[in-house]
């Protein structure tokens, strides 16, 4: 788009600027609570709320408080909310198969969630490092995580999840074929209507320390990376080429992980392929700006509200972020 400026004075661009309501009038993007997705932990145990000290403000929550935490979002206007577990040490083995347990803090809090609010989207984590005792998302043979065994765990969670209730199933484990085979159980298993929002671009980030605090891997995984199945934070071409392979074998949405540092991986994918998109506002990124506004550096609700904003400029048609229900708070007013 070519854009065209006569020269000052006929053109003060300030004009649209002087006034509140021309400021809105004018905007080119907006933010508003349909588009966020609040992630949240939940781990066993009743009336139970945990603080997760490298997420300052983020709590662990039992069953009963995440029902009464749902309804409060369901309220704001949020859609989706995001389950991930924190399960006791004892239940976490090599192969992760507490993940294939039909009554699993997930299908719990799933079940319990839809018994209270039924129409609140719920979408689930589909990997195996917050159920394995080492913290890889996958099998591990020989010190390497493999792919094709590991999809096959991935499809009995997957199903395990579903006939639980979950509406879109997230797989964030970036095992190659991992779309195409969900999707392809899915529909034999008459689940035809089950979203699958892939994590399709997921790099290898430092940014995700506070995350492995919260669901009880960072001991598990200990020395270990995940740079074997993870991108490389230096490629962008590879993550257009992960995203088209994942919309081939059925993805109905595509993510990007971490969000801020990889706008332009966001931009990028929006453009090229034009599905709905969405940026997962990671754990460090949520640290980060907490911390410093509670610091004094930031003013909080400023720096909140346009690092969503930044995400909508970008080309995501939504946000996975910590922030979602003070977010939604902030647009009510």
């Amino acid at each position: 788009m070519k854009t065209l400026a006569p020269h000052f004075p006929a053109t003060r661009l300030r004009r649209v600027r002087k006034s509140d309501w021309s400021r809105r009038l004018v905007a080119e993007n907006a933010l508003s609570p349909n588009d966020l997705i609040w992630p949240v932990f939940v781990h066993e145990g009743e009336d139970l709320a945990v603080d997760i000290p490298s997420m300052p403000g983020v709590k662990r929550l039992s069953t009963d408080l995440l029902v009464v935490a749902a309804k409060e979002a369901f309220d704001l206007g949020i859609p989706v909310i995001a389950l991930f577990p924190a399960i006791d040490q004892s239940l976490k083995t090599d192969d992760g198969r507490e993940a294939l347990n039909k009554n699993n803090i997930i299908c719990k809090a799933i079940r319990a969630i839809k018994d209270a609010v039924p129409d609140m989207g719920i979408l689930c984590d589909v990997a195996l490092d917050p159920f394995t005792v080492h913290g890889q998302d996958g099998l591990v043979e020989n010190g390497y995580v493999v792919n094709d065994a590991t999809i096959d765990v991935l499809i009995g969670q997957t199903l395990n999840q579903v006939e639980a209730g979950c509406d879109i199933i997230a797989p964030s484990d970036m095992m190659d074929g991992r779309i195409g085979a969900i999707r392809a159980e899915l529909e034999r298993e008459g689940h035809v209507n089950t979203a699958i929002m892939s994590y399709a671009a997921k790099y290898a980030s430092g940014f995700y320390g506070p995350f492995r605090d919260a669901v009880g891997s960072t001991g598990n995984l200990g020395t270990s990376d995940k740079r074997t199945y993870q991108m490389n934070p230096a490629n962008t071409d590879e993550a257009l080429r992960e995203v088209a392979m994942d919309i081939n074998e059925g993805a109905d949405m595509v993510m990007v992980k971490p969000g801020m540092p990889y706008l332009d991986i966001c931009r990028r994918v929006k453009d090229e392929f034009g599905l709905p998109t969405f940026a997962y506002q990671v754990s460090g990124e949520y640290a980060m700006l907490a911390a410093a506004a509670n610091n004094g550096w930031l003013d909080r609700e400023k720096v909140v509200m346009e690092s969503l904003l930044g995400f909508k400029r970008a080309g995501c048609d939504g946000i996975l972020t910590y922030f979602a229900v003070e977010a939604a708070k902030n647009l009510q007013g």
